[in-house]
Formats: structure tokens, sequence, C-alpha cells
């Protein structure tokens, strides 16, 4: 080889080894530097809901933290699994994060055919906001007070009273379903919606009869009388005087949903931390926590690890439910 080739030949392996190491140390770079401008939270639910409310909560505090504006993109659809497909395949650099709830991740998977991500690798799990229990709701116009007036009004309507969910892939229709099940009242016929606060109106209006729904978004139309609440899956100090379904008398029913926060896979480890004790920090605050209270969630301190253990054990449970219950994933 001649001395022109082998300096030709060292020049593009030093060249090759540089790029190496440019790119291996991007990510760090990228990091230290984040954030030099606004995030983007996408939330794959409309605004109003109770997603929506949490995340803008969760926004405004983690905005101040970060010292850029973290701002909400609402990109509801397909039950939540449109905005949650936008999460997985945007850009990893920290500046797009997801709203992840128990409907768009463990729950789409198992009641839908065809989800286009994986919940668990396709996503970098950030932080778990908190939890929150079902409320049974409906309008004070539907001739049935109490939960077991509403169960005989059912049974003796077969195939004429409805509901609404926000689709047949969410954590709400299942919940709906096992009660149906468990009540004896499975001829009700579902009504799908885009998002809650699209429900809200026909529900207080007697166009739709009830819905499953967490008390972030309803429990201030249920204290002012505009909705009428049967039953909770779990105790609320939001809602104090609705009673439990065990104290009513439906037995192992006590579901509760969750929030969080995820990133598109690869997001840099440095800025998922920093979300994450941001997140943590947030609800453990006597402020943060008293806010999420008020919104009927249950702050939580579960970061990364935790949060990706915890969608991949609601997906074997819920698989578990759907086959005990016999639903066929639409």
């Amino acid at each position: 080889m001649s001395v022109l080739a082998r300096l030709t030949c060292a020049r593009r392996l030093a060249a090759g080894v540089l790029t190496l190491l440019v790119a291996a140390a991007a990510p760090a770079v990228a990091a230290d530097d984040w954030p030099t401008r606004p995030v983007r939270l996408i939330v794959p639910f409309p605004p109003g809901g109770g997603s929506d409310v949490v995340a803008r909560a969760v926004a405004a505090r983690l905005g101040e933290a970060l010292g850029q504006p973290v701002w909400i993109d609402n990109r509801p659809g397909a039950g939540g699994t449109l905005g949650a497909d936008l999460v997985a395949h945007a850009t990893p650099d920290g500046y797009t994060i997801g709203l992840a709830t128990s409907s768009t991740h463990p729950a789409a998977v198992v009641l839908q055919k065809t989800v286009p991500y994986d919940p668990v690798t396709g996503f970098a799990p950030v932080a778990l906001i908190g939890t929150t229990p079902y409320v049974l709701i409906a309008s004070p116009q539907l001739p049935a007070a109490t939960l077991r007036d509403f169960i005989a009004y059912v049974q003796g309507r077969p195939g004429k009273v409805n509901f609404a969910s926000v689709g047949a892939t969410t954590l709400g229709y299942l919940v709906t379903r096992q009660f149906m099940i468990l009540t004896d009242t499975t001829t009700m016929v579902h009504v799908p919606y885009k998002g809650s606060a699209q429900i809200y109106p026909d529900l207080m209006s007697n166009e739709v009869s009830v819905e499953f729904d967490n008390p972030s978004g309803s429990a201030a139309l249920i204290q002012s009388g505009k909705l009428r609440a049967y039953g909770v899956t779990q105790r609320s100090a939001i809602l104090p005087d609705v009673p439990s379904f065990a104290a009513l008398g439906v037995a192992d029913f006590d579901p509760v949903f969750w929030y969080g926060l995820v990133g598109p896979p690869g997001t840099p480890a440095p800025i998922v931390a920093r979300i994450g004790a941001e997140v943590v920090r947030f609800g453990q605050s006597p402020a943060g926590r008293a806010d999420l209270l008020a919104k009927g969630v249950e702050p939580a301190a579960e970061t990364a690890p935790g949060f990706g253990a915890r969608i991949a054990g609601d997906i074997a449970r819920f698989k578990a439910l759907v086959e005990r219950l016999g639903i066929k994933p639409e």
C-alpha cells in the first residue's frame, strides 16, 4: 500500500471514530442543555375530561420546575391510541412527552385487535402521576334514584338502556362490561364517544343513561347536582358522600384508573429521570398533593422502573379479566 493510500485510510478511520464519539456524546449533551425550548405534552383525549384536567395540572408545575413552558397538545381518537401513537413515534429528544393512562396502554392492547405500538417496549416510561377510582354517573332525570333502582330499571327494559364510554378499547368500557355481568345488566347498549367532555352534556340531558367515569372530570358536576352518582369503585375524598360498590353489595368490583407520563423510546435517561423526579416532587409537595386530591387523584411516587413494571403487570391482569368475561377484542 502506498504512503498516500495509508494516509487516506487513516483519515477515514479517524473520521469514523470521531463520528461515533460525537453520536455517543450527543444524548448526554442534549440532556445537559435540556430544555432550551417549550416541551409538548400530548394528551390523547379531548379538553375538559379527567385526563386533560390532570395533564394540565402537571404541565403547569413541570413548566415551573424546568424553566420552560410545557404546552398541552390534545390529540383524541381511537380510544386514546391515536395520541399515544404520536408519542411513540416522536423524536426522542425530550421535547415531546405524552400522558399515558390505564386505557391507552394496558387496556388498549387487550381490547383492540390491532394497536400501532407496543405499550411496554414502544415507550420510555417516565413516572406514574397517580390513581383514581371509577364513579358510575347518570342524569338526575333518569327515573332511578339509587344503584338498586338503576339495576332494576335496566333489568326491566332489556336493550333499551344505554351506556357511554370513550371507546371499546378503554378501561372504562372494560369496567362497565364487568359491572354488567356482576349485576345482570348485560342488555345495556354501548354508545362510544371521543372523550368524557362530550359525554357530560348528553348525560345531563338523559340522551345517554350512564357512564363509568373518573372523578377528575365529573366531580364538580356531581357536587352541583347536574349529574347523579350511584357508586364508586373505591372511596374518594372528592366524593365523600358517594358509597362504594362494596358497601352497596357489589362484591369484587374495585378497579382503579391511573395517569402517568411516557416519552418516545430512546429518550435520554437523564431527561427521563429529571421529569420523573419533578413529577414525584410535585405529587409529594403539600400544594401538589392537595391539587391532585382535589381532582380525585391519589398522588403516586413511582418513577420509570416501577411504572414500566406496572404497565406490564396490568396487561397480564387485564388479559385474564377479558378471558374470564368472554370479551372479544374489536
